[in-house]
C-alpha cells in the first residue's frame, strides 16, 4: 500500500497523458535516500502506463560511472543495437543522441523512459538528459528521473543539468517523508508501536518498512543498517554467504555471474534471501530492495572477504566476455587486482573520452596512474598525456599541467625530442589557460625550437599554430598571420585538418582588425571544419572568437547568435571551460543591452564555480566589476584586484582594455586615481595595433581629460567616432539603435539640458546611482535647476538596492514558494515574477534561490 503519494501519482498521470498528445516533459522525482522514489515509480508504471511503451534503466554506484550505461539499458529494452549505432556515428554523441530520440519517440503513443538514481550518472548520461530535455516538448516522451536531494557532488551535477533544460519542460516532484499519521496507520495494521517507529525512522519510507519487518522485539534497531543486518542474521549460513556475494554488485547481480561466483547451489540460497525480503528476483538477476540495504550488508564484510568476492565477480565477468569495461575496472579496484586495473582502466578512459564523458575519463586515468609505476616509460607518458588532456577539458588545468610535465620528463629521459616538443606545446596552452602569459610564451618558444631540430611533422605544425594563437591574443597581427600561414601550409601537406582548423581560427580572429570580411570567412571555415569533423574544442574556440569579433565590431546580433549556439554546443559536449568563458562574454552583452540583473546572474554563476581558471573567469569579472562600479557596490574592488593580478602575469591588450575602462569609469566617478587611469589608457594606446580597438578608451580619456587630442578616429566604430567629434546626439542615436542604454546615457550626458535629463532617467532606471549622482553634479555646476531626486527612500535604505516589490518576492522565496505560487500570491504574471526573481538573485549576487535567502539572512534583510 502506497501512502501519501496520490498527488505525485496524479501529477505523473497528467504528464504521461500530455506526452501521449505530443507534449513531452522531464519529470524529476527528488527525495532523500529511502524516501520511496522507486516505490512511486513502480506504482506509477503499474497503475497508469497501460498502452504506453515503458523503457527502464538506472545508474549504478560504481567507483567511476559506466559512460552512457543507462542509455545502453534503454536501447536494449527498445531492441535498438546501440553498439552498432555508436560505431556508425564514430563516437559522436550528438548524432547518436539524435538517433536515440528517433528510436524512443515512435509517435504511435506515449513512451515512458525511466532513469533511476541519476545522482550516480556519468557526464555523458547527464548530457543525454540535457539533450533530450531541450527537445522533449514536441515529442511523445515522458522522461522520468529519480535523484537524491543530499548535498553530494552528484546531486549538484543533477541540479545543474536540470537547470540547463527549458523550465517549461521540467517538472520537479518532491517525495516527502511519511507523516506520523501514515506511519501510525502502517504500524497499526502490523500490530506494532507506530509512535516508536515514527520516532526512530522520522518517516523515512524504507526505514519504516525495515522496522515493521524486524519482528516484535521491544528494542527497535537504531538505524536502517542495524535493521537490515538483524534480518540478514536470520538467514542460514549458505544464504548469508550468498547475500554477502550479491552485496559487491552495485544495482544488480546477473544470475550467470552468481552461478559462476557460487556454483550451482546458488538457486536455493537466493530463494531464501528472496523469501526473507532481502533480495528481489528480477528474473535474470537479483538485487537488494534498496541501495541502503546493499551498502549495509557490504559494510559488514571483512576486507579479505570483500576482495575475494570482487575477484570472483571479476573472473566470472571476464569468462563471460561481453561486460562493460567500467564494471571490470570497478571490481578490479575493489579486488586490489592491480594487473587488471592496469589492463582495463586505460581502455575505460578511452571509451569514456570517446563519448565525451571527460570527467569520467580523467577518473579512469587517475586509477590507472596509481598503478602505473611498473608500466614501460612510453606507456606511462601516454597515460599522463591522456590524463592532462581530459583534465584541461573539464577545467582542472593545474592537474593538467602537473600531468603534462610528468609526461615531458619521461619523453626527455627517453631522448624523444618529438614528443617532448609536443609536451612543451601543450604546457604552453595550459599555462595560458591558467593566466600565466609569460610561461605560455616561454613553453611555446621552446616547443618550436626543439621541434625544428627533427623532421617536420604535425607536432611542428601545431607548435607554429600555438605561437600564432599567442601572437593573436597579444594583438601582434603580422606575426599571427605569418605563423598561421606556415602552420596551415604544413598541416595541409600532412592532411591534418584539425591543425588547419586551429590555425584558421587564429588568422580569422586577427584579421577582424585588418580585413573584416576575410576574417569572418576564415573563422567560418574553421567552425565548419570543426563541426563536420567533431573537433569539439576547436569548435568551441571558433564560436568564442566569432562571438568576440561581433562584440568588438558592435555587431551584437551576430555576437548573440554565436554565444547562444556556442554555449549550447559546450553544454551538450561537456566543455565546461569554453562554456563558462562564453557565459562571461554573454554577461557583458547583457550588460550592454541594459539587462543588468540578468548579466549579474550569469556572471555570478560563472564566478561561483570552484574550477574555473583565471582566464575563464576574466570575461565574467569584466561584466560584474563594471556592473558593480555603476551600481556603487563596494564589492567591485575584489573583482578589480583579481583582474589586476591576472595582468601582472603578462599584460595582453584584450585583458588590459576592459580593466583600463573600468578604472577610467571609476576615476570619472571620483572613486579612482585619474593619473593611474590615464596611465593605463596610454599603455593600452601604445599596444593597440589599430585605432579601432582603442575606441572605447579614447572615449573615456576624452571624458577624463577633454583637452587631450583624441588622435585619428577614422577607423573607430560610429558611436565612438561621433562622440569624439562632438556629435553627442549622433552617438546617442547610434547607441539607441544598438540597444545600449547605458552608453546612450553617457552620450546624452554630454549634451544640452533636455538630453541630460533624459540621461538621468536612463541611469535611474538602470540603477546606476553613482553615475546619476555624478550627472546631477555636472548639471548643477552648469546652472540647471529642479533636477529630479534619486530613487525613493525605501529603495535607498535597502542595502541591496531591492525595491519594495523585490523585497516581497524575496520574502516569498524564503518561504519556499515557487514562481507560480508567488505570482498567485502577488496577483502578477509568472513572467513578471521571473524578472523579479532574476533581479533579486543578481542584486544579492546569488546563483540560486537558496543562496539568495542565505545572503538575505546574513545581511539582515530577512
Amino acid at each position: 500500500m502506497l501512502l501519501e503519494r496520490q498527488a505525485q501519482l496524479e501529477q505523473l498521470d497528467g504528464l504521461l497523458a500530455r506526452a501521449a498528445r505530443g507534449h513531452g516533459h522531464v519529470a524529476a522525482l527528488l527525495g532523500e535516500a529511502g524516501s520511496g522514489k522507486t516505490a512511486l515509480v513502480e506504482a506509477f508504471i503499474a497503475s497508469a502506463c497501460e498502452g504506453a511503451r515503458v523503457l527502464r534503466s538506472a545508474c549504478e554506484d560504481l567507483s567511476i560511472p559506466d559512460p552512457l550505461g543507462p542509455l545502453f539499458d534503454l536501447a536494449r529494452d527498445a531492441q535498438w543495437p546501440m553498439p552498432r549505432a555508436l560505431d556508425a556515428r564514430q563516437g559522436q554523441r550528438l548524432p547518436l543522441f539524435s538517433d536515440a530520440l528517433d528510436v524512443f519517440d515512435t509517435r504511435a503513443g506515449a513512451t515512458l523512459l525511466v532513469i533511476e538514481d541519476l545522482h550516480w550518472a556519468d557526464d555523458a548520461t547527464l548530457d543525454f538528459v540535457r539533450f533530450l530535455g531541450r527537445r522533449i516538448a514536441n515529442t511523445h516522451i515522458l522522461l522520468l528521473l529519480t535523484a537524491r536531494t543530499d548535498r553530494s557532488e552528484g546531486q549538484m551535477r543533477v541540479r545543474r543539468a536540470l537547470g540547463e533544460i527549458p523550465s517549461a519542460s521540467v517538472v520537479r516532484i518532491d517525495i516527502p517523508l511519511l507523516s506520523e499519521a501514515a506511519v501510525l496507520s502502517l504500524a497499526h495494521a502490523a500490530g506494532r508501536d507506530g509512535g516508536a517507529i515514527y520516532r526512530a525512522s522520522a518517516g523515512n519510507a524504507f526505514f519504516v518498512t525495515e522496522l515493521l519487518s524486524a519482528g516484535s522485539e521491544t528494542a527497535l534497531p537504531a538505524s536502517v543498517r542495524d535493521a537490515v543486518v538483524a534480518r540478514a542474521e536470520r538467514l542460514s549460513p549458505g544464504a548469508r554467504a550468498m547475500l554477502d556475494a550479491v552485496s559487491v554488485f552495485p544495482r544488480r547481480a546477473d544470475a550467470w555471474a552468481l552461478t559462476g561466483l557460487c556454483g550451482i547451489s546458488a538457486a536455493g540460497q537466493l530463494a531464501e534471501c528472496v523469501s526473507n525480503g532481502l533480495l528481489d528476483d528480477l528474473g535474470d538477476a537479483y538485487a537488494f530492495r534498496h541501495e541502503i540495504a546493499r551498502r549495509a550488508v557490504e559494510a559488514m564484510l571483512t576486507s579479505s572477504h570483500k576482495r575475494e568476492f570482487n575477484q570472483r565477480a571479476l573472473s566470472a565477468m571476464l569468462e563471460r566476455g561481453d561486460v562493460a569495461t567500467a564494471r571490470l575496472v570497478h571490481h578490479a579496484v575493489e579486488a586490489h587486482n592491480w594487473q587488471a586495473v592496469r589492463a582495463f582502466a586505460p581502455v575505460a578512459a578511452r571509451e569514456a573520452s570517446g563519448v565525451g564523458a571527460h570527467r569520467d575519463a580523467a577518473g579512469y586515468c587517475e586509477v590507472a596512474l596509481r598503478q602505473a609505476d611498473s608500466l614501460p616509460a612510453g606507456e606511462r607518458a601516454a597515460l599522463y598525456e591522456q590524463y592532462a588532456f581530459e583534465c584541461h577539458l573539464i577545467g582542472r588545468v593545474e592537474d593538467a599541467i602537473g600531468a603534462q610535465e610528468q609526461a615531458r620528463l619521461l619523453h626527455h629521459a627517453m631522448g624523444d625530442a618529438l614528443k617532448e616538443g609536443d609536451s612543451l606545446r601543450c604546457l604552453s596552452r595550459f599555462a595560458y589557460l591558467m593566466g600565466d602569459r609569460q610561461a605560455a610564451d616561454l613553453y611555446g618558444a621552446r616547443a618550436v625550437a626543439l621541434l625544428e631540430t627533427v623532421p617536420a611533422g604535425p607536432e611542428l605544425a601545431m607548435a607554429y599554430s600555438n605561437l600564432s594563437q599567442l601572437a593573436m591574443l597579444a594583438e601582434r597581427l603580422d606575426e599571427t598571420l605569418s605563423l598561421g600561414v606556415r602552420a596551415i601550409e604544413l598541416a595541409e601537406d600532412l592532411d591534418r585538418q584539425d591543425i588547419v582548423c586551429h590555425a584558421l581560427n587564429n588568422v580569422g580572429a586577427a584579421e577582424q582588425w585588418l580585413d573584416l570580411d576575410g576574417g569572418k570567412l576564415h573563422l567560418a571555415r574553421s567552425l565548419e571544419i570543426a563541426l563536420a569533423m567533431n573537433f569539439q574544442e576547436h569548435a568551441a574556440r571558433a564560436f568564442t572568437n566569432s562571438a568576440c569579433g561581433g562584440m568588438n565590431q558592435l555587431d551584437y546580433p551576430l555576437a548573440k547568435s554565436f554565444l547562444d549556439r556556442g554555449i549550447d554546443y559546450c553544454v551538450e559536449n561537456d566543455l565546461a571551460t569554453w562554456r563558462d568563458y562564453m557565459r562571461g562574454v554573454r554577461a557583458q552583452l547583457l550588460l550592454r543591452h541594459g539587462q543588468w540583473d540578468e548579466a549579474a546572474t550569469e556572471a555570478v554563476e560563472v564566478l561561483a564555480g570552484n574550477q574555473a581558471t583565471a582566464l575563464v573567469r576574466y570575461p565574467a569579472l569584466v561584466a560584474l566589476s563594471r556592473l558593480r562600479v555603476r551600481r556603487g557596490d563596494p564589492s567591485a574592488e575584489p573583482l578589480l584586484a583579481e583582474m589586476k593580478r591576472f595582468l601582472e602575469k603578462g599584460t595582453e591588450l584584450q585583458r588590459l582594455l576592459p580593466y583600463a575602462a573600468v578604472v577610467a569609469e571609476q576615476a570619472w566617478l571620483g572613486e579612482a586615481d585619474m593619473a593611474e587611469a590615464l596611465r593605463l589608457i596610454g599603455l593600452a594606446e601604445g599596444m593597440s595595433p589599430t585605432r579601432a580597438g582603442f575606441a572605447e578608451l579614447a572615449g573615456w580619456r576624452h571624458m577624463l581629460a577633454p583637452g587631450i587630442d583624441p588622435g585619428d578616429t577614422s577607423g573607430m566604430a560610429d558611436p565612438y567616432r561621433m562622440l569624439l567629434a562632438g556629435d553627442w546626439q549622433g552617438a546617442a542615436d547610434a547607441w539607441a539603435d544598438l540597444n545600449a542604454p547605458y552608453e546612450r546615457g553617457l552620450a546624452l550626458a554630454r549634451g544640452d539640458e533636455p538630453a541630460q535629463r533624459a540621461a538621468l532617467e536612463i541611469f535611474e532606471a538602470l540603477g546606476a546611482r553613482p553615475v546619476a549622482n555624478r550627472l546631477r553634479d555636472i548639471m548643477r555646476r552648469s546652472g540647471v535647476i529642479r533636477i529630479a531626486r534619486g530613487p525613493r527612500s525605501t529603495t535607498r535604505a535597502n542595502s541591496a538596492g531591492l525595491t519594495r516589490r523585490q523585497m516581497e518576492v524575496l520574502q516569498l522565496i524564503e518561504r519556499g514558494l515557487s514562481n507560480k505560487r508567488i505570482a498567485e500570491h502577488l496577483a502578477i504574471s509568472p513572467k513578471t515574477v521571473d524578472h523579479h526573481v532574476s533581479a533579486v538573485l543578481g542584486k544579492l549576487e546569488a546563483g540560486s534561490r537558496g543562496q539568495a535567502t542565505a545572503a538575505a539572512r546574513d545581511s539582515g534583510l530577512i
